[in-house]
């Protein structure tokens, strides 16, 4: 490519002299090059002989081929015995924000082929002030290539900031542009020096997690404070790595903030693995929540399947609030004196209190409404939730909300264990969806989203709680109508008012199109990887203030772990490659890599089926033994059994009659009515 030339080369203008790393050496000038070389005409033949006779020259003045910095230096300076490889063209229009560079370009040569390309950052000089621009799209005045002659080249840029010195010599880059570049103004390759001022964070605390893409010799770093104090997100087609590069962002966050405490929605079950002894993974066999942590609207959803009946939820509220109070009332020996008290009196308990309370008093208060004479609802809707209960609370699969009993107020415990308190080396708590039934799953995540929440809320600025949210559109989709509203809440509350109170979150989603775009306006900082849908392109580019319509162009032609980044937690728009992680710290579901039969861990013979049948039924393992419900009761069966020996003033060996958790007996009426 035949590039402009310095008009100082013409005017015999004298050349400043060199003060590099040696002052004694001085490269050699024009005049002691061949008259050839030193000539006005400049082909890519030239150039490169030029290049080596300079690098030649370099050697004899004492700086070495191995002293790369040096010679960086030294070509990146503005001087007439320099070659003219850096003076790519002049500015022929500007609008203040893109302008279009003039060049005459004829062979490409391999010494100046990445000066123009599109996707590349370059300077253009304004006085003292650099503006930085970036190459966007290229073409030639004529639709014919001419192969031995000059091609006039326009060379589209959108203009991004400028790069100025201060009083004190420091030099800084500022993002938008306070003097324009004049027609005629020179462009050229952007200094290496100043594509580091560009992406220099200062003095905010920041770490590397890539390489710029132009220049893989710069390190790609992040603000770790502003990412998490304003959110981030990670968007990108399926198969790219957003999963790899979410979990390289945690590391490099925990190794800044060690007391940071990371929760991880897994629906695919493949972060187990990735941090290795920094996480603690909770799957179906391992999780508790025990099901007075449930508002209302979310037991009302693991109840009814998500399909309300009304009549059937308004029995449901009024019990629950009566549970708890007599719960509370029995704590603290109201029982015993005679003193119960309704629900308003006891410190206002109602349905969505998370206080404890036993679900056999729950039956109890469904029986009793059973048997009046003029219950207060319809008793095919007392009886129908009464079977409802009865059947979720006998379900191996729910056993993780009904595994113990309520009636132990282990809250401060329960909190201790999902959030990591004391962290005892592992500040990461994953929790593996993929095995608990898929119509509890919204209301678990409203669960755990709500209580990251409150826990960073009321530990007064003593805990800082990431939320890690993947595949974040199931739960916070576009469509205000679809997904299950308390989980839209919970997590909407974080992004709007997190960030005050020590709570992040981090949305990982395959499809921002699909995503709430009110949730994906409140992270500050995000990760674009590719993305080939026109739809999910626009969303980015309305999200976030910093993402250019040119800039937006590139996101389906990256690469693979290649992101463009914009927000708070960069100095500038970045495109960079994120550093390459080893294999065993990389997530993985199960069954990914079809082609490695050691890829699964747990693999070590033909599949069990008796073992995947009782997996599908109850979510534990052969081995171990059926874990106790939290509803201390038998089966409908013997409850019926014992009843009857009990009538009959026996009773059978071994067969006991069934007692609630404080151990009270339980009564069940037999034919409708109170006996």
């Amino acid at each position: 490519m035949a590039l402009d030339h310095d008009p100082r080369l013409e005017e015999g203008l004298p050349a400043p002299a060199f003060n590099g790393l040696r002052q004694q050496a001085t490269p050699p000038s024009l005049a002691q090059m061949p008259t050839a070389v030193a000539s006005r005409a400049l082909n890519p033949t030239s150039a490169a002989d030029l290049i080596a006779q300079v690098q030649s020259g370099l050697v004899a003045a004492g700086i070495g081929r191995d002293d790369a910095e040096a010679q960086r230096k030294v070509f990146e300076r503005r001087a007439t015995e320099q070659p003219t490889e850096r003076m790519i063209g002049r500015v022929t229009f500007c609008n203040g924000a893109r302008a279009t560079i003039s060049t005459m370009a004829d062979n490409l040569s391999e010494a100046s082929s990445d000066f123009w390309s599109v996707g590349r950052l370059i300077s253009i000089t304004v006085g003292k002030v650099r503006v930085v621009a970036l190459v966007y799209q290229m073409s030639t005045d004529s639709s014919i290539w001419k192969s031995n002659e000059a091609n006039a080249v326009s060379v589209q840029v959108e203009l991004m900031g400028e790069i100025s010195e201060d009083a004190h010599g420091h030099t800084r880059f500022h993002r938008g542009v306070s003097r324009y570049p004049q027609v005629g103004a020179i462009a050229h390759k952007i200094r290496a020096r100043d594509l580091e001022v560009m992406h220099d964070l200062g003095d905010r605390k920041s770490v590397e997690v890539g390489r710029l893409s132009q220049n893989a010799d710069i390190a790609a770093t992040i603000s770790v404070n502003d990412l998490l104090t304003r959110h981030f997100a990670v968007v990108g087609t399926t198969g790219v790595g957003k999963s790899c590069s979410l979990t390289l962002l945690v590391r490099q966050c925990l190794s800044v903030k060690p007391d940071l405490r990371v929760v991880i929605l897994d629906p695919h079950n493949e972060f187990a693995g990735a941090f290795g002894a920094l996480a603690h993974v909770f799957d179906s066999t391992t999780l508790e929540l025990p099901f007075w942590l449930f508002r209302f609207e979310e037991l009302e959803d693991v109840v009814f399947r998500g399909k309300t009946i009304p009549e059937e939820a308004e029995i449901l509220r009024e019990v629950l609030a009566q549970a708890k109070t007599n719960f509370q009332n029995e704590k603290n020996g109201a029982t015993a004196a005679g003193l119960v008290r309704k629900a308003l009196d006891v410190g206002g308990l109602n349905a969505d209190s998370p206080m404890p309370y036993r679900m056999s008093e729950l039956f109890k208060l469904i029986d009793e409404n059973i048997g009046l004479l003029s219950p207060r609802h319809e008793r095919h809707h007392l009886k129908s939730l009464r079977v409802r209960l009865d059947a979720l609370v006998n379900d191996p699969r729910y056993g993780f909300m009904f595994t113990r009993g309520g009636a132990e107020d282990n809250f401060a415990p329960l909190l201790a264990r999902l959030f990591r308190l004391p962290a005892e080396g592992k500040p990461v708590s994953i929790m593996n969806l993929a095995g608990l039934p898929s119509d509890v799953t919204n209301a678990v995540v409203s669960v755990l989203a709500r209580l990251c929440f409150d826990v960073a809320y009321a530990s007064e600025g003593q805990l800082h709680v990431l939320l890690v949210c993947e595949e974040a559109h199931r739960y916070v989709p576009q469509d205000p109508n679809a997904g299950f509203i308390p989980t839209r809440r919970a997590i909407a509350r974080i992004a709007k008012e997190g960030r005050k109170y020590g709570c992040s979150i981090a949305v990982v989603s395959q499809r921002p199109g699909e995503l709430d775009p009110t949730i994906l306006s409140q992270c500050s900082t995000v990760f674009a990887m590719r993305l080939a849908n026109d739809r999910d392109q626009e969303i980015i580019r309305s999200a976030i203030a910093d993402s250019s319509g040119s800039t937006i162009s590139f996101l389906s032609a990256l690469d693979n772990a290649e992101a463009i980044v914009f927000g708070e937690a960069v100095a500038t728009t970045m495109r960079f490659k994120f550093t390459y992680q080893e294999p065993a710290k990389l997530p993985r579901a199960a069954g990914t890599d079809i082609t490695d039969p050691l890829a699964n861990a747990r693999k070590t013979g033909e599949a069990d089926p008796r073992l995947i049948a009782t997996r599908l039924r109850g979510m534990r393992e052969l081995e171990k033994p059926p874990q106790p419900t939290m509803l201390a009761e038998a089966s409908s069966q013997q409850k019926l059994a014992a009843a009857a020996s009990v009538t009959a003033g026996g009773g059978a060996p071994g067969l006991r009659p069934p007692t609630s958790t404080a151990g009270t007996p339980l009564v069940r009426p037999t034919n409708g009515f109170r006996t």
